[in-house]
């Protein structure tokens, strides 16, 4: 049975001058018990997409149903089963990271006892211990965002939404989160994640959907979509090297100012040995989803639209 499922869901936001698709006809369907991903770029339709499964937002056109509910005909039968991070969510000012996900479960309808075991639990999972009894206002942005999911994974609710749930996180924490993630999907949980961290994506979801301009451009596995590329090793080289000199091998990107080719493993020698005499320092690694994307969108995940 599938978790989700959506058939030719469309928004449209009437503006001062013109109406604005955020969502145009998608059909997507989530099976249960899946670590699902939704990739974008800002403004591509994924928040959209949460705000909506989520009962928070109603679409123009289209339907959307969660475990057999229609989420706009039977908004009480939803919110029950589901649990979600919003991407801009705080928590309050004067609550301790305990409080809130004590409180959250006993709002959600546990026992104190057992919203009590789950939140000692959580706390020590994801790294919580050390600031547990702080109040929020003492904490630093990635401490507060720990906060907030751990009050959604605490619920173990069977649909969890995750939209960028490791924003300002550092990496060592970004994993604990991880973890306990994975550790959620396994006792049946399903989870829809949103993130631009697409390491993150690589390394947690099954399957994923990516969406530009509100229409679904890919639905499959990460490994998939990586061999759409068609190319199977990156190196990236510092200064020295010029992307004339590698357009011969194959695909030449920049990341973060550097030169970055995407070729076969047969070119690895020549390619390094070219470093080698020009000085520059030269990575070799496999494809990534981050030059999947790039490859099937055309502009990087983080890249904004132009005026």
């Amino acid at each position: 049975m599938d978790a989700l499922v959506a058939e030719h869901l469309t928004k449209v936001y009437r503006g001062r001058t013109a109406a604005v698709p955020a969502l145009d006809g998608v059909d997507l369907a989530i099976p249960t018990g899946r670590l699902f991903g939704l990739l974008g770029r800002n403004g591509a339709g994924k928040t959209t997409f949460i705000k909506i499964a989520a009962t928070l937002l109603v679409p123009t056109a289209g339907r959307i149903e969660l475990f057999g509910h229609d989420v706009v005909a039977e908004p009480r039968a939803v919110r029950p089963l589901i649990a979600l991070v919003p991407q801009e969510g705080r928590p309050f000012y004067h609550m301790t990271p305990r409080e809130h996900i004590v409180e959250y479960l006993r709002a959600r309808g546990e026992s104190g006892s057992v919203a009590r075991g789950r939140a000692a639990e959580i706390i020590g999972a994801m790294g919580l211990t050390g600031f547990a009894e702080e109040p929020s206002y003492r904490l630093s942005g990635g401490q507060q965002q720990r906060t907030l999911v751990a009050m959604i994974l605490a619920t173990e609710a069977p649909f969890l939404f995750l939209d960028e749930p490791t924003l300002g996180m550092d990496p060592f924490a970004r994993r604990q989160v991880w973890e306990v993630i994975r550790r959620v999907t396994a006792k049946g949980s399903t989870v829809l994640l949103t993130t631009h961290y697409l390491d993150e994506a690589e390394q947690l979801t099954e399957d994923l959907a990516v969406v530009e301009a509100g229409h679904v451009l890919y639905r499959g596995s990460p490994e998939n979509l990586k061999a759409r590329v068609g190319r199977e090793v990156r190196l990236q080289f510092s200064a020295g090297v010029t992307a004339a000199e590698l357009a011969p091998f194959g695909r030449v990107l920049t990341d973060r100012g550097r030169s970055v080719v995407l070729t076969q493993r047969g070119a690895v020698r020549e390619l390094t040995q070219l470093a080698l005499e020009r000085g520059a320092e030269v990575t070799v690694g496999p494809v990534t989803l981050e030059e999947a994307f790039l490859e099937l969108v055309g502009r990087g995940i983080e890249e904004e639209e132009t005026a």
